[in-house]
């Protein structure tokens, strides 16, 4: 997400369509990296190193590290070990615990990795790929807020679920297959990427549904904004080992 100091109507509807709107919002976010990347690259003489770094403190900022927070409390209630009214509880507490902590470290370190090397292997199609990164990672987010069970009945999971139905996430699939129209003009490669993408945004809506039940009885806001994160870094992933292994 991106924090906008703005007033919305707080109506089913317009939630409803916050939710339809979530790929497309994403989609922006990619564009505004994928452009961002690519000014640093052609229009300035800052080395690969620099560009990474902004790039990568951009994407803090941009999004004001809100689901960063997430990720920090699920991780603080992860790997506290505790049952899950325990871990919900802790979920709910506004301090940090070390293991939120290095949690966060981990997925910032392994993202300037990514993006560093990535930069240093650049081509036309890395600004398709990283441009559709948080797509994906928000299609996730649309998709757990409306077919997951809840954890508790409130919250920002509990407000979003409830003004959402079986019908919501009809245009999702339409989505996909406009980018996927669009990617066939860059070539087999960026077809075969997308493809991969999909699968492993898929594998990863399978696993947190499970483990989702498992860890914390359902979905919080929380759970949600730390998927969205877990399923951005791995297609991070992806896009790195692609450069590596697809476009030597």
């Amino acid at each position: 997400m991106i924090p906008l100091p703005a007033e919305v109507p707080i109506k089913k509807k317009n939630i409803e369509r916050s939710v339809q709107t979530l790929p497309l919002f994403g989609l922006f976010q990619g564009v505004m990296y994928a452009g961002f990347l690519y000014i640093l690259l052609a229009w300035t003489p800052l080395s690969p190193l620099a560009a990474a770094f902004l790039l990568w403190l951009f994407i803090i900022v941009l999004t004001g590290g809100l689901h960063l927070d997430a990720w920090i409390d699920c991780s603080d209630a992860y790997f506290s070990y505790q049952d899950k009214e325990k871990r919900l509880r802790i979920m709910k507490d506004s301090s940090i615990g070390a293991f939120g902590a290095l949690s966060v470290i981990v997925l910032l370190t392994a993202r300037f990795l990514f993006i560093y090397e990535i930069i240093l292997m650049a081509n036309t199609l890395t600004y398709l790929f990283i441009l559709v990164i948080p797509f994906f990672g928000k299609l996730m987010m649309g998709m757990m807020l409306t077919k997951f069970p809840l954890a508790r009945e409130e919250g920002m999971a509990y407000f979003y679920s409830k003004a959402t139905g079986p019908k919501t996430l009809w245009i999702y699939p339409v989505y996909f297959l406009l980018l996927l129209v669009g990617s066939a003009f860059f070539g087999l490669e960026s077809l075969i990427l997308l493809l991969s993408m999909l699968l492993a945004t898929y594998l990863l809506y399978v696993f947190y549904r499970i483990k989702s039940m498992k860890w914390f009885g359902g979905i919080t806001g929380d759970v949600t904004g730390a998927a969205g994160e877990g399923v951005e870094i791995c297609l991070w992933t992806i896009v790195w080992l692609f450069h590596y292994y697809a476009m030597v």
